[in-house]
């Protein structure tokens, strides 16, 4: 067992709600940071999206984004509010939030103007919809919003089906992921300059980037794409085959796959016709080839016949429901399911050999450890009382 974890030491103080924020701060608390989150009086909203709910009344929603954090719920509009926050800051690393472009400067808490000044090795972390800039600067951002925006939703469905929203909210999860990387950054620049320094991620700035192959084909060829279900623009055979049970989705990627492939299905000659010789051929000859493999696929068992496909070398996967996802022996070993304390989450997908990631604390309710909190940075039980009758410090959300 591994005495320390890869961010320990640091402490970060998480404004953000929803998904973005929440998201970034779950990962950096997995490996080991210190996270309060300070939520407002009426709670990240998050809370609310359900059912289904725990038998705290806790959200699957909140609770897939908030463990490993400590909960206090604040008023940082007020003088007293922002008092607290700014004494939770004094050693701080890292600061964390996702209000509208504009709010913490109007709150006498902007970054350049006043946290920078005070705490100058702070780093601070905003995740916006649009950026603070440009024609859609400042405007609020969801993610389907983003996927709209950035071309996603109409590169993801088919002809029949028209443009559909990708079934995650991948913008949301992407620019978490885009913060955790840019706070680790400049974490690491930190060490020489003695400086923090503000990181900007968006919604939508992640969107454009992520749009890839799409982006890069357009960009080259000039050409929009177009709808192709569930095939590559780019590839064949690259798309979800029907079976005799389970669907299997076919990511052929090279001429030895592809040999491998009709090797498997018992037909290695199909490899060497001139038509599917080489991937060129097979996109130009894309329709025939979907014809040959719905046939010679038509009578396998989808799981069986995936995994066997995958000890052949052949990249395939079964088209498994989330239920069956979840359970699948692989998710399991590779511990990507977790429980602790009644709780169940998905696991830490980053894997350290010598200080790995863990769960050590689950979602927290509402202001959970407000007065823990408070009291660890040196405030009186009476002065934590008053707090909580003046409505600085919430302990039930704001109705």
């Amino acid at each position: 067992m591994a005495s320390k974890t890869a961010l320990q030491g640091l402490k970060v103080i998480d404004l953000s709600r929803v998904l973005g924020g929440p998201f970034c701060t779950q990962i950096l608390a997995d490996h080991g940071a210190e996270v309060i989150k300070i939520e407002p009086p009426q709670g990240d909203e998050t809370r609310t999206w359900g059912p289904p709910f725990n038998e705290h009344g806790i959200s699957a929603y909140f609770s897939g984004a908030n463990r490993n954090k400590r909960s206090i719920a604040l008023d940082i509009r007020s003088e007293q509010g922002q008092e607290i926050l700014l004494k939770l800051l004094e050693d701080a690393d890292i600061i964390v939030e996702n209000f509208k472009t504009g709010s913490m400067e109007k709150w006498g808490l902007g970054y350049d103007d006043v946290l920078s000044q005070k705490f100058p090795r702070l780093i601070h972390c905003r995740v916006t919809g649009f950026g603070g800039d440009g024609p859609f600067g400042g405007f609020p951002g969801y993610d389907a919003v983003i996927q709209a925006w950035a071309g996603l939703i109409s590169v993801n469905g088919s002809p029949e089906s028209g443009p559909v929203r990708v079934g995650i909210p991948l913008v949301d999860l992407g620019t978490g992921m885009n913060a955790v990387i840019g706070i680790l950054m400049a974490v690491n620049e930190r060490h020489t300059s003695g400086k923090g320094q503000s990181v900007e991620v968006s919604l939508y700035d992640t969107g454009i980037q992520l749009q890839h192959p799409h982006a890069a084909n357009n960009l080259m060829s000039g050409k929009a794409p177009v709808l192709t279900g569930n095939s590559h623009p780019n590839i064949a055979p690259y798309d979800l085959y029907e079976t005799a049970g389970t669907p299997i989705f076919l990511g052929i990627g090279n001429n030895g796959q592809f040999r491998k492939l009709c090797t498997a299905l018992g037909y290695p000659e199909i490899a060497e016709e001139e038509r599917f010789i080489d991937n060129s051929a097979r996109l130009a000859h894309r329709q025939e080839l979907n014809d040959v493999l719905a046939k010679l696929l038509s009578d396998k068992d989808g799981v069986s016949f995936a995994t066997e496909l995958l000890d052949a070398g052949v990249p395939a996967g079964a088209a498994m429901s989330v239920p069956e996802a979840l359970s699948h022996p692989h998710t399991k070993h590779r511990e990507m399911v977790v429980e602790k304390d009644g709780y169940q989450g998905t696991g830490v997908a980053i894997k350290l050999s010598r200080t790995p990631g863990s769960v050590r604390s689950i979602p927290p309710g509402f202001g959970a450890n407000g007065r823990d909190i408070l009291s660890e940075i040196g405030y009186s039980e009476k002065e934590i009382s008053d707090f909580a009758e003046n409505g600085i410090l919430w302990e039930q959300p704001k109705t």
